[in-house]
Formats: C-alpha cells, structure tokens, sequence
C-alpha cells in the first residue's frame, strides 16, 4: 500500500471516530436575550399631615358681638383658603407648607376678664402658639401674661396702653390716639377762620373710650392750634340719648369732638346731633369724628344721609369697593367658603388678623421645625421678622413689625359719610401720640 492511500485511509478513520463527539456538542444558536421587565411603579406615601392653630378670644357675647363674630368668620374662611390652595394671598408668591394644615382654635370670652384668662391657660395647654384679644379690659388683663409666656398676638382692642411699655401684642390698625389725631390733621387742614378751633372729647364711657383722654393728646392737639374745652363721656352703649353731653358741647362753643365709640354708641350720638340741629352742615358747626372701631360705612348704611358728617378714621375700605385687591380677595373667600355672606366690615380686620398668625408661624418655620415650635420662636422669628406684609389695600400701609415695634403700619385712613356714602378722605401720617416707652 502506497503512503498517500495509507493518509487518505487514517484521515477517514479519524473523521468517523470524531463524528459521535461532533454530534455531542450542540451548534451555537444565535438566541434574543429575554427583556427583562421594569420593575414596578412605586408611589411615594404622602406626607404625614400636621396641625397648627391660629385664633385666641373672640367676644361672641356682649357689645362686640357683631364685629367678632365677622372677625371669626374671616379667620375661618382665610384658613380655609391657605388649606385649599397653601399660598398666603393672590398677590404673594410663598407658599405654606402642604403637609400643614390650618386651623382655627377660639373660644367666646364674653368680654369677660375672668373668664379671658381662664380661656388663655386653656388653650395655652391645647398647644395654640399665638392669642388674640377682643376688648381693652381683656387685652389690658392679658397683655402682661402674654410678655412673660413670650407669646405673640393679634387683637381688635388697640389702645395707646399697648404702647406702655410695648410688649407682645401687635397692632394691624391706628392706636385710637394716633387715628383721633388724624381726624384733627384733616379738620385744620380745611379751617378757614382765624381763631384757633375748639376741640373736646366726646368718648365711650369705657377703657378704649378713655383711652384718648390722656395729656399727650391735649399738647398735640394744642401744638397743632386747638384749644383743648374739656370732655364728655357717653355709655358704650346708651340706653337713652346723649342729650345733656351733646348741649355741653354747643354751650362750650366745640368745633370738633373727637372720641373712640362702637357703632351701638356712635349711631344714637349722631341722630342725637341732627335732632338738636349741629352737625357741619346743620345750624350749630360742629364735626364729630372717631376712632375705629366706630366704622363709617355701617353707620352709613345704617343711617345713609342722617349720618352725613360723621368722620371716622383707621376703618376699613367699603366692602364693595372690589377695585381693592385685599377688598376683592375677602370678597372671593366669601364667594368659596361660606354660604352665609358677612356683612360687616369687621370681616377685613379678621382676614388679616388671619394673615399675620399664619405669616408668623410660617416665618418661625423656616428656622424651627414645626415638631420643635415654641411660642417665644413664633414670636421672634415670627412677628418681629414680619416686614412689609402686604394685606392688598386692607389696610392703609403694608405691616411691619419688630422687637418694641408692634404698630404695623404708618398711615391712617379718614373717612367721611357724604350724601349718605363713605367717602374716603385720604390718608394722614401717624404721629405717636402716646410715645412707645
């Protein structure tokens, strides 16, 4: 056998003991890898949600019942709104946090003293971090209290004994003081005769109505050119009308009577006046003006052209004034979270009273988490860190507040009730008349 058939041959025997191996092994499959599925959706929990409380005392009961109970309802509604929506008005781009939710703590004081500070220690204990007052008797028994717990509050009373020392309760509206002043600015402003005018006070019978009838007010009015007569004081709310106060003021020749009086006092003051012929328009020359809370536009519509003349100053711009921004945004929460309208003009101080607890508790918030908030971090990095709140035309200016800084504003409005409308005179600067110790 030749050695080429001998190769040939071997190279054959080879391939077929091979062959069962070859047949072993599997050829390589070119194969798609399987998609391999996302993983499911997952939704994050929301947020635990927590509580914090704005509100304090309102007198439901009483003489104030009508201007707190608006007061409350504006409280209501504007939480409400932040609760809704998480922003603080239309105007303002902050926010409040979404996982906080508003609410409104209160309690009827009954203008009751006792009962305020038994109420204070109660919701003091359900963990409220800002307070309110009602009245003058009951800021005057908390004001003190207040300052040594180091809470902060809001209030409807604003008498210049806020100011003696200041201490921890802030003011959205002019001291009667400094609101009377203004209605004097506006009177000399238009006094024509060459004699200085005369001037008394005729006043609410109570410690907002006394307030004004202090010596600081008798040098500024007599520094400006008044001639400072006297003063007469009518009940808060008269039982029969002020006629012997009234005659006491024709008889000492008063140009302008200046006091602090609620609408119940007000009113009956004034048709009183038409009834014995004075007014600025009626036979015997005189203007009677006062301090907000005597609010000229319900008297005007109480009264429409019977109250014509009366002039009050530190109130609030009509309700259907809607070319207001702040006026139009009270309107709106009303139009949204209630199905009763309030009327009274009161509603406004409430909103803002609102406004300025929510501002201080979100101002604290940002230095303090909310689990660890105390009253006295909702006072100084709340109210004092409050600058240039805009409350859209509510009030006169926008607020501002400090340590020993607790007026928020620094203008106020004069308003006139003329053809039986509230009609704005404009705006005077505040003066401090009762200087802040």
């Amino acid at each position: 056998m030749t050695k080429i058939k001998w190769l040939f041959i071997s190279s054959i025997i080879v391939l077929l003991l091979a062959m069962p191996l070859l047949a072993a092994c599997p050829a390589e499959e070119t194969t798609t890898p399987a998609t391999t599925a996302p993983p499911p959706k997952t939704t994050a929990p929301p947020p635990v949600q927590k509580t914090l409380s704005i509100g304090g005392c309102f007198a439901l009961t009483g003489a104030y019942a009508e201007d707190m109970a608006a007061v409350l309802a504006g409280f209501e509604d504007y939480a409400a709104y932040v609760n809704e929506t998480h922003k603080l008005a239309p105007w303002r781009t902050e926010t409040f946090p979404e996982d906080i939710t508003v609410e409104v703590l209160w309690r009827d004081d009954e203008l009751n003293v006792e009962k305020v500070l038994s109420i204070y220690e109660e919701l003091k204990d359900k963990g409220l971090l800002v307070e309110r007052t009602s009245g003058s008797p009951q800021a005057l028994a908390l004001m003190n209290l207040l300052d040594e717990d180091r809470i902060g509050a809001t209030s409807s009373a604003v008498g210049p004994y806020l100011l003696s020392p200041p201490k921890t309760i802030f003011i959205q509206y002019p001291v009667y003081t400094d609101a009377t002043a203004a209605i004097a600015d506006w009177f000399l402003d238009n006094w024509e005769e060459t004699r200085a005018p005369r001037v008394a006070y005729l006043t609410a019978d109570n410690a907002m109505g006394k307030s004004v009838v202090i010596p600081e007010m008798d040098t500024y009015l007599e520094s400006i050119g008044f001639e400072v007569v006297g003063t007469q004081y009518v009940p808060l709310v008269p039982t029969s009308p002020p006629t012997t106060q009234l005659l006491w003021l024709k008889e000492n020749k008063v140009d302008l009577a200046l006091g602090v009086m609620i609408n119940p006092g007000a009113q009956p003051t004034v048709k009183e006046m038409v009834r014995l012929d004075m007014g600025p328009n009626l036979g015997y020359k005189i203007t009677f003006g006062t301090a907000s809370p005597g609010h000229l536009w319900i008297l005007a519509k109480a009264m429409g052209e019977l109250g014509n003349g009366y002039v009050c100053a530190g109130s609030y711009n009509p309700p259907e004034d809607l070319t207001v921004p702040g006026v139009k945004f009270c309107s709106d929460l009303q139009d949204s979270y209630r199905s009763d309208r309030v009327t009274h003009i009161m509603y406004q101080h409430g909103v803002v009273e609102a406004m300025i607890q929510v501002e201080a508790l979100r101002l604290a918030m940002l230095k303090v988490p909310i689990d660890e908030l105390a009253p006295v971090d909702v006072l100084e990095y709340g109210f004092y860190m409050i600058k240039n709140l805009e409350t859209g035309g509510i009030t006169s200016t926008p607020l501002s507040f400090g340590p020993g800084d607790v007026i928020g504003m620094d203008e106020v409005l004069v308003q006139q009730v003329q053809g039986g409308e509230a009609v704005a005179l404009g705006t005077w600067p505040l003066h401090n008349i009762y200087k802040q110790e």
